[in-house]
């Protein structure tokens, strides 16, 4: 099994915010993330915790988050793209880092 890169996050780091629930992607700063009211690490949640990833449009309500918490679905229920979102929450930061 390979290592993960240690990545330095620093304010000027663009991160792909990828919305769960209507699929926009941007690159942007974690401050312009914030301000556009997007949901995510590291100005909201942890990086590699599931918290909901949403832009400033969309409610939580079809996150991952909102999957498993709150319905309680376990990961051997959970469909190919909440996997998808899944793994890719769980290698954060490399995962939505350039």
């Amino acid at each position: 099994m390979s290592e993960k890169r240690k990545i330095e996050i620093t304010e000027d780091t663009k991160l792909l915010h990828i919305c769960e629930n209507c699929g926009k992607e941007e690159w942007l700063t974690s401050e312009e993330g914030f301000n556009a009211g997007w949901d995510y690490p590291p100005r909201l949640g942890t990086f590699g915790v599931v918290s909901p990833r949403t832009c400033g449009n969309c409610g939580i309500e079809n996150t991952l988050w909102w999957e498993m918490s709150m319905k309680g679905t376990p990961i051997s229920k959970l469909s190919e793209k909440q996997l998808k979102t899944l793994w890719r929450i769980l290698d954060e930061p490399n995962s939505i880092v350039k």
